[in-house]
């Protein structure tokens, strides 16, 4: 049902794509090749996998001209960008593309040969920067950490501004940061996406530091 709704929301053609898409993936989805060497895969393989790569390279042309324009108008403010990110999770880019990331990324767990082969990841590869430069436009992604992804426990805090006046007031503390801390002796621990410092009532506990 659930499909039937999503799939009347999409426009036939937007549906034809995802259903094109999904039918080349399952006709590379490995089954009698799996183990094989490279270079020895049938023709037809072969051939399925050579339109993976043209159907990519349309798709990811199409998003690379897309991203730039949606960029440039989210960029105006923080509605700009909510209602530019609507109309991009109802395109190609929204509904064609995560899917075909996640495809090829089980694909090439699977068969990384035949996916050298077919040459649709250096294409995908290529739309990187553009999705970087759009979501570096995301309301609070300035709190984030520049390197890591942030930690959800963590991040929940900030976006229920409930704790805090200002985001400046609260540092954030990444799940690598607490296990650091713990492992040097500390002990943190973690309620409600807040982390607090129960060292002092570890020493005073009569329950054990099995169960805090």
């Amino acid at each position: 049902m659930d499909h039937e709704h999503y799939s009347k929301e999409r426009s036939a053609s937007l549906d034809l794509l995802l259903r094109f898409q999904r039918l080349l993936v399952s006709k590379l989805y490995p089954g009698d090749c799996v183990g094989q060497v490279p270079n020895t895969y049938s023709p037809d393989l072969l051939g399925v996998g050579s339109l993976l790569k043209k159907y990519t390279a349309l798709l990811c042309t199409h998003i690379g001209d897309i991203l730039p324009v949606a960029t440039s108008i989210a960029s105006t403010s923080h509605r700009h960008f909510a209602e530019v990110s609507r109309v991009v999770d109802g395109d190609l880019t929204g509904i064609l593309l995560p899917e075909l990331v996640v495809s090829v990324v089980l694909l090439l767990s699977k068969n990384a040969g035949l996916m050298q082969e077919a040459g649709a990841i250096p294409l995908l590869a290529g739309l990187l920067e553009h999705l970087d430069r759009f979501n570096h436009l995301a309301p609070g992604k300035e709190r984030d950490d520049n390197e890591d992804l942030a930690w959800p426990g963590i991040m929940g805090s900030f976006f229920t501004g409930q704790s805090c006046r200002n985001n400046e007031e609260v540092t954030l503390i990444r799940k690598a940061d607490l296990e650091n801390h713990n492992k040097d002796g500390g002990f943190w621990t973690v309620i409600d996406g807040k982390v607090y410092d129960i060292k002092d009532f570890q020493t005073q506990s009569l329950t054990g530091s099995g169960i805090l």
